[in-house]
């Protein structure tokens, strides 16, 4: 089967999956249906195929700008259907990750190469862009939680109980799932700011220092909140303002920086 058609397979199960959601919002379901759960899985399955036939190449690896964001894309997706299936209802996060993913497969197979560089991984390094990677992805679920406790806790502060509150889960159960996001997301990020210290050979040359000095601000953004958190009691939009801030550093570190060297520069 073309890879082509498969992306373009994907690309439309995602976005079936984003209108099944819609409406199950509509109908105020509790947990994602089955119906979506099953389009959902073909449409990762659909997904895998694209990222890792872009990625590896031969013995070696493509991680351009395009290749990349579909793979962190497709990680984003699994971890989110893993939270829904361990019962933690996450699944209004889909309606900004789907579309967003449906881009991504489709730009990464039709859009051009921007880093023709491949290379093999060994242990060290396999783990530093793994654990990158996976850091990426449940942090840019923390932002997206983030963004929907903002609009909840901005709509009861101002009494307004209809519209999107009348579908996301209370506002608490809201918090707790963000800081279980930003616990594993902080874990992984500083699983992964160490193995690049321990395998890459030099994490301050000059192509690398703004993406190391913007993951390490990102970090200690993440760890100030949570340390805040628990000794100080911030929550609601002092929460959201670090959340958002460390996800805008962290983005900054990794996106920014390949934007500049693969698309500008090059």
């Amino acid at each position: 089967m073309p890879l082509p058609f498969i992306a373009t397979l994907a690309a439309l199960l995602y976005l079936v999956a984003t209108g099944l959601q819609v409406l199950s919002l509509a109908q105020r379901a509790a947990h994602a249906s089955r119906t979506l759960v099953l389009v959902t899985v073909l449409a990762l399955g659909c997904h895998a195929l694209v990222a890792w036939d872009n990625v590896a190449v031969g013995e070696g690896v493509h991680l351009g700008f395009y290749k990349i964001s579909a793979l962190i894309f497709l990680v984003i997706n699994i971890a989110c259907l893993a939270s829904i299936l361990w019962r933690r209802p996450l699944q209004n996060l889909l309606l900004v990750t789907f579309p967003l993913s449906a881009v991504a497969v489709l730009v990464s197979t039709f859009g051009p190469q921007t880093d023709t560089s491949s290379g093999q991984l060994g242990p060290g390094l396999l783990v530093h862009v793994a654990s990158s990677i996976l850091a990426y992805a449940v942090l840019t679920l923390a932002a997206v939680q983030a963004a929907l406790v903002a609009v909840q806790d901005y709509q009861l502060r101002h009494r307004h109980p209809g519209g999107i509150v009348r579908v996301l889960p209370p506002l608490q159960l809201m918090e707790t799932m963000l800081f279980e996001l930003l616990w594993a997301g902080v874990l992984l990020l500083t699983l992964a700011i160490a193995t690049g210290f321990l395998f890459v050979e030099d994490l301050f040359a000059q192509h690398l220092v703004h993406k190391t000095t913007l993951t390490i601000i990102a970090w200690l953004t993440f760890s100030t909140l949570l340390w805040g958190h628990y000794q100080l009691g911030w929550r609601s939009q002092t929460a959201v303002r670090f959340t958002l801030a460390g996800f805008a550093a962290l983005m900054l570190a990794f996106f920014g920086s390949k934007l500049v060297l693969e698309l500008i520069l090059t």
